[in-house]
């Protein structure tokens, strides 16, 4: 089941964006192949169930600078559909295992790539991590208080959404478009310009005239008192956004504040002045006593969850948000689809795990499954 059934994908082991990218692949149905390094077989850093992002798919463990692994890598790009990859740039190269050595032998397989700079340019080859991405691109610069500085959103504006993806879906495309053409091709997908391409309506604005690089003075960086967050009176807090005006003066009856008494919603001198009397009236109920005030409104508020709870709520139970493999709760697939929804998802794998179930389904003889063992090319768990 699910949409992308059919669709062969290997992915190269790496952290971050590569698996994220592959885990949405395989949770739409893909079948995704992970080559793990041989070296890691008995040596996870972590216990697999709670590494989530390797849910879906079977782990063959391969040394990928022995002759045969490197030809075992090459037979099973030889029937995918597409290739994953997070290595610095000219690492595949090195490998033997670029995309002019693959295409050579598979035409039409579309090479992802997933870094934090491109594949070229001045500071391709430096190492980085998301928040450095991140800061190039104009996002982290943008997120954050006055007082204190940019404040890191996690790693979910450069690893996940600027890159695993943006991956994802350029990947996908490059597929559909090789059913046509027949070719291949690389999907180039860097962090930074994942990362700027999430803020392209904010850019939009900053070139209008109307968007205010100082933080905290703009309508969705918490400067307006009608976005953000508030804390209540039992120190959690409540997440508002009635930009609306009808939504604006529902929350306004909702938290007992008289419409008359306010200055015009965007008067931004006035913010802060109407900030402090929300912030003051929230202190008034726990959290817990606002979400049922608001609750089943157009107010547009929301309890803000820890993910402990988020797990639980209501809303989150009713429509299966939320699965749990061998007992550690997390998000399920999404999107949701109407006929192919996977049923099954399918628990994290250990380094080596799948090695010789792979190399059979790739149609390698039993007496080659032993051999490449006995040399230490492919380990089995």
């Amino acid at each position: 089941m699910g949409p992308l059934a059919g669709v062969k994908v290997v992915e190269f082991a790496g952290i971050g964006p590569g698996p994220f990218c592959c885990m949405l692949l395989a949770d739409m149905g893909a079948h995704v192949t992970r080559i793990d390094r041989a070296d890691r077989v008995g040596k996870d850093p972590m216990e697999p169930r709670f590494n989530t992002l390797l849910r879906n798919r079977k782990n063959i463990a391969v040394d990928l600078k022995s002759a045969d692994g490197k030809e075992v890598a090459m037979k099973l790009n030889d029937q995918a559909d597409i290739l994953i990859e997070g290595f610095r740039p000219g690492v595949m190269e090195r490998l033997g295992l670029g995309p002019e050595d693959m295409w050579a032998r598979n035409p039409k397989l579309v090479f992802g790539r997933m870094t934090g700079w491109g594949q070229d340019g001045p500071i391709a080859h430096t190492a980085g991590h998301d928040i450095n991405y991140i800061a190039l691109s104009g996002a982290l610069f943008s997120i954050g208080t006055k007082e204190g500085g940019p404040v890191p959103p996690l790693n979910l504006v450069g690893d996940f959404g600027g890159g695993g993806a943006y991956l994802a879906m350029g990947a996908l495309a490059a597929y559909i478009e090789a059913q046509k053409s027949g070719k291949g091709q690389v999907v180039d997908a860097s962090m930074v310009e994942g990362a700027a391409s999430l803020m392209t309506s904010a850019y939009g604005v900053l070139a209008e005239g109307s968007w205010n690089e100082d933080r905290e003075t703009n309508r969705l960086d918490g400067g307006a008192h009608f976005y953000g967050t508030f804390e209540t009176g039992d120190g959690e807090h409540m997440g508002i956004g009635p930009i609306e005006p009808q939504f604006y003066a529902m929350f306004m009856d909702k938290m007992d504040i008289d419409m008359s008494t306010l200055p015009d919603q965007m008067d931004r001198a006035q913010w802060p002045t109407v900030r402090q009397r929300i912030a003051d009236a929230f202190k008034t109920k726990t959290r817990d006593e606002w979400a049922a005030i608001f609750d089943g409104s157009d107010a547009c508020v929301a309890p803000v969850l820890r993910m402990s709870e988020a797990v639980s709520h209501p809303h989150n139970q009713a429509r299966n948000s939320f699965v749990t493999i061998e007992d550690v709760p997390q998000p399920g697939p999404a999107p949701k689809f109407s006929r192919t929804q996977v049923e099954e998802i399918t628990k994290c794998a250990y380094a080596g795990e799948h090695s010789e179930d792979v190399l059979r389904e790739a149609g390698f003889a039993e007496e080659e499954i032993t051999r490449l063992k006995q040399s230490n090319a492919v380990r089995q768990l």
